[in-house]
This record gives C-alpha cells, sequence and structure tokens, in this order.
C-alpha cells in the first residue's frame, strides 16, 4: 500500500519516482543526501524496488483487465443460455403436463435452482435427455425446438463451460498478481518511508527542495 492512506498506488509510484529523479538531478540535494548514507549506490536500491514494484504493479493490470474480460465472456455465453433454456422449459412443461415420468427425465418439474452448478445441472440434463430421445425430440419439435436447436445448445453449454474455467484461471492469475504486486509495494513503501525520513532530517534547513522530492512542507 502507498505511504499516504488517500494515495493511490499510481499516485505512489509517480511519487517515487519524481523523488529519485530529482535528487539525482539537483546536485545540492544529490551532495547533502549522498552526506546522509543515499549515495549513488544506495539510491540504485532503492530505484530497483520501484523497477520491481512498477513492473508488478502493471502485470497485476494487466491481470486484472484479462480476468475481467474472461468474466465478461462467461456472464454472456450465461445470459444466453439462460435465455435460450427459460424458453425451451416452458414449452417443455406445456409439452409433457400430462407426462410425470418425461417431465421428470428432463428435470422440468419443481423449481430451477438459482446456484449456478445446480442450475447447469439442471440445464444440462434437458438437453441430454432431449438429443438421445427421438420420442422426446418428435414432440418438442411441436412448439419449434428442433434437433439442430438442442444441439446448438449443448454446444453452447459447452462454451459456458470453458469460458467459467478459463474465468476461475485468469482469476487465480490476478490473486496472484495482487499478492506479488502488494508484496512489492510493501518493499519499495518501508524503503521510502525512511528515505523521506532521512530527507526531512537532511534537507531541514531547505524545506523548498524537501518539496522536489514530494514531500509538501507546511510554511
Amino acid at each position: 500500500m502507498p505511504l499516504k492512506k488517500n494515495q493511490t498506488e499510481a499516485e505512489a509510484l509517480e511519487q517515487y519516482r519524481v523523488s529519485f529523479e530529482n535528487v539525482e538531478k539537483q546536485p545540492e540535494i544529490a551532495t547533502i543526501m549522498a552526506e546522509f548514507g543515499y549515495d549513488e549506490t544506495l539510491l540504485t536500491e532503492g530505484k530497483t524496488l520501484l523497477t520491481k514494484t512498477r513492473q508488478a504493479f502493471d502485470f497485476n493490470k494487466k491481470e486484472d483487465d484479462e480476468t475481467s474480460e474472461a468474466y465478461k465472456n462467461f456472464t454472456e455465453l450465461k445470459e444466453n443460455l439462460a435465455k435460450t433454456y427459460t424458453l425451451h422449459r416452458k414449452k417443455g412443461k406445456v409439452i409433457f403436463r400430462k407426462d410425470i415420468l418425461t417431465l421428470n427425465k428432463l428435470s422440468l418439474s419443481g423449481s430451477l435452482p438459482t446456484a449456478y452448478i445446480k442450475w447447469l445441472e439442471v440445464v444440462k440434463k434437458f438437453y441430454t435427455v432431449a438429443s438421445a430421445d427421438s420420442d422426446v425430440q418428435s414432440k418438442l419439435v411441436r412448439l419449434k425446438i428442433t434437433t439442430e436447436e438442442i444441439n446448438g445448445t449443448i454446444q453452447l453449454i459447452t462454451n459456458l463451460e470453458l469460458a467459467r474455467a478459463e474465468y476461475l484461471r485468469e482469476k487465480g492469475e490476478s490473486q496472484d498478481a495482487t499478492k506479488l504486486k502488494d508484496k512489492a509495494f510493501g518493499e519499495i513503501d518501508d524503503w521510502m518511508s525512511e528515505f523521506y525520513a532521512v530527507a526531512k532530517i537532511a534537507l531541514e534547513d531547505n524545506p523548498q527542495l524537501l518539496e522536489s522530492l514530494g514531500k509538501f512542507v507546511r510554511s
């Protein structure tokens, strides 16, 4: 997390970048800070941590974007399947309203589960049974549920399962990237906290120089 609670990670990275740039480009600051131990070697250590954190931050953003895209694809496919199945379920209940056995075989009796896994199992059962039973198919055609439509929906189910697997994979990768990013920020924040503490002491008589490091000084 950034040093300031109200500061975003991007803002923290920019402040740190400016601090390193100005401590090196302003000879007066460089000289004073070197006297307090922050010579080129130590500053390189800090810059290396900053580069590592920047890379972890960018990678985490990339993984988050990929997760969002995968989730969007998954939800769109689920919505399409739900829309198709809802219509087929209504038609099936009408067609087999007097055939309790088939109604149960197609999982059309009772209420439709809302939990994803249970819901999908009910949906799959309908199309699996329908695709394997010519008698059921012949009756479904009466309300315009064709064999082609049944097979097409089965493919949609397959696509949905693949999309969910991809989403869960991307989600896991995003969570791992977040952990790495948080660890990197913890390291750079700790380093910069000491850097600013020393700078505040070293530049006590030159508050304007301290501000050039990104630290606001009350007048």
